[in-house]
């Protein structure tokens, strides 16, 4: 009973939080501001962004999808895409998602038979996946344009050369360990198991692509003011700071990413176009999908806590 209240409490948390800083970002501008920066925006740019933050998103359920192999729990994807699509819809908006998408990742998965050492592992491959295509699409970027990525990291133009292989380097290296060795790899009290090679591989595949379908976004609602691979360049690095500091919906540095591109006059209204398209839209449709789930299925899982706990 009481993990089970536990769990609701969070959750109802959750989407407090994701709302309130919904209003936080949209309360510096006028009504008046976001209308006219949106309708500035070409019906069919913002079409095409919303294609392909669908297309991340599609993405994101491969993660859940390959985790569940490498958990040894395979399920349907379309209970992987329910249970990855509802979680990450909020989790993207509260910040800390390993912590704020899990509790909705728990309450999916131990109705289908996980329990929490495998949700644990699950959500920490999920979390690779994400690091490995962050990583891989950050070093093809500082080797295809040293002077862009490197004017945004800092460095020179050899140097941004040297660190993207030197990011390629990682993936490969990944790949031969999951290849090679078996067992755990351990950084001192952090341990994670090495998956299969095809697993490894696949990992580094969907991650890069995710960040590509979201650059791509991005870049639709720039409407054409800079090119793909700078906008990429950009966003990886921003999303690179937003990762390590846990910013909730990367507050704070897709506005510096964005007066990068535009050196220095953000626009407004891509500002908030991406914020609705990749983050507003689909908070609520992952909040109407918690509660459908709740109302159709948490009276089992209610049952199956309670059983365990007696």
């Amino acid at each position: 009973m009481k993990r089970a209240h536990f769990l609701h409490a969070l959750i109802a948390c959750a989407v407090l939080v994701a709302g309130w800083l919904i209003y936080r970002t949209l309360a510096q501008y006028s009504w008046d501001d976001i209308r006219d920066s949106l309708a500035a925006i070409p019906k069919g740019h913002f079409a095409l962004a919303l294609a392909f933050a669908a297309c991340s998103y599609f993405c994101l359920t491969i993660f859940d999808f390959l985790a569940l192999r490498y958990v040894g729990k395979p399920l349907s994807y379309p209970r992987a895409a329910l249970a990855s699509f509802t979680s990450l819809a909020i989790g993207h908006n509260v910040g800390v998602a390993a912590l704020s998408s899990g509790a909705v990742r728990y309450r999916f998965y131990s109705r289908w038979g996980l329990d929490a050492e495998e949700i644990a592992k699950l959500i920490v491959f999920c979390g690779m996946t994400v690091g490995l295509g962050l990583i891989t699409l950050a070093g093809l970027c500082l080797i295809l344009l040293p002077g862009t990525a490197g004017k945004i990291a800092g460095l020179g133009t050899a140097t941004s050369a040297v660190l993207g292989v030197a990011c390629l380097a990682v993936g490969a290296v990944y790949m031969a360990l999951s290849a090679f060795l078996r067992g755990e790899l351990k950084v001192r009290s952090w341990r994670f198991a090495l998956p299969p090679l095809r697993l490894a591989a696949l990992q580094i595949l969907v991650g890069t692509i995710n960040f590509a379908f979201v650059a791509a976004c991005l870049h639709q609602l720039l409407n054409g003011d800079v090119g793909y691979m700078e906008t990429t360049a950009a966003y990886v690095v921003g999303n690179l700071t937003a990762l390590v500091s846990h910013v909730p919906g990367g507050l704070g540095v897709l506005e510096a990413t964005i007066g990068f591109l535009l050196g220095g006059s953000a626009s407004i209204g891509a500002l908030i176009a991406f914020r609705v398209v990749y983050f507003f839209i689909p908070l609520p449709l992952g909040v109407v999908s918690l509660l459908a789930s709740e109302a159709l299925l948490g009276s089992n899982a209610d049952a199956g806590l309670h059983k365990g706990a007696s």
